[in-house]
Parts: C-alpha cells; structure tokens; sequence
C-alpha cells in the first residue's frame, strides 16, 4: 500500500524540521496529526429523512468514508426535538484517508471559499487540536453543484499529539495550513 503525497511530505520534510526545531531526542516525540473529524450538523433532518440521506451521502463523497449519523441525547422542546432524533452526521479519518483529505482540504476545497484569506491561529483548543468551519460544503470538488439544495457548513477538528498550540502551528504550517498572519 503505497503512503499518501502528505503522508510522505511529513515523513521526509516536517519530521526532521520539526524534529531540529524543538529539539526532540527521538522521532516520537515529533507532534503528529492523528485523526480529522468532520461534522455536519442538520436543525430540518427531524423533520425530512431524506435530508438526512442526502447530508450522509455527500459527506460519504466529500470523505471517502461512510459517515455515523449523530442522534440527539436528550429532548428539547423549545427546538421541537426528541431524545434519539438524527441531528447530524460525522466521519473521523484516520491515516491514508485523512492525508488525503486534508491535501485536497488545503490544496482545493479552502481557496476556492468565497473571500478566503485564511484560517485563524486563535482557533488552537491550547492541547495542541485545531477546529475551524466551512460555510459552504460546495467548495469541494466532488459535490456536483447543480444536485445540492440546501448550502450546509460543516465543523473539521484536526487532531494533533502535539503538546501545545505553537507545536501544533509548526506542524499544520509545514503541511502548508494557510494561517491569516
């Protein structure tokens, strides 16, 4: 099984910069991207299943990977929800998958984002994983524009074992993450 182009750009370029920079004894120490997850959550999926359906085989093009419908854990009434209603859907990649995710991710699903100047620094959780959003899941490629009826957003979490956020930076910054200055 041949790696990924990220896979091999992080074993042969980022681990050793990384590796020098902070000073690491052994190549295990070197922060790592371990998962991405991408979420997407649906407020009319209660009341149309075929939303549903649609929202899951979309994120299943988007991915690579069939996603995991998320239910509700309790009922709200103000929001006219039940305890086990479909309220969204995830799909968490892990190694080949998630490189090649994120190499589209940056490379053409982000600049194509309408006024798309890059992706905040503040948006590190302080143990090293990095959140943002996308407004529009028809900035990738493999949705076919013309068949979408609803523009969605959707939540990617990238999953570092970085110890804190400036490790975190230098390892999605070697991956070329664009970062508004």
């Amino acid at each position: 099984m041949s790696k990924a182009r990220l896979e091999k750009h992080y074993l042969s370029v980022i681990l050793p910069s990384l590796q020098k920079k902070f000073g690491y004894k052994n190549v295990m120490q070197v922060p790592r991207i371990e998962k991405v997850v991408i979420n997407i959550g649906i407020k009319d999926a209660a009341s149309d299943s075929k939303v549903m359906d649609q929202i899951v085989a979309e994120l299943m093009l988007i991915s690579g990977q069939k996603p995991v419908v998320t239910k509700a854990a309790k009922s709200i009434a103000a929001f006219k929800l039940r305890k086990g209603m479909p309220i969204g859907c995830k799909v968490t990649l892990r190694k080949k998958m998630m490189y090649e995710f994120l190499d589209r991710l940056i490379n053409i699903a982000l600049p194509r984002g309408k006024d798309f100047r890059g992706l905040s620094s503040k948006q590190f959780d302080g143990n090293g994983n990095f959140a943002f959003g996308l407004k529009e899941h028809i900035v990738f490629p493999e949705i076919d524009y013309d068949k979408i009826t609803t523009i969605r957003g959707m939540g990617i979490v990238v999953v570092t074992n970085a110890k804190n956020n400036e490790e975190s930076k230098a390892l999605l910054e070697g991956f070329n993450v664009p970062f508004i200055p």
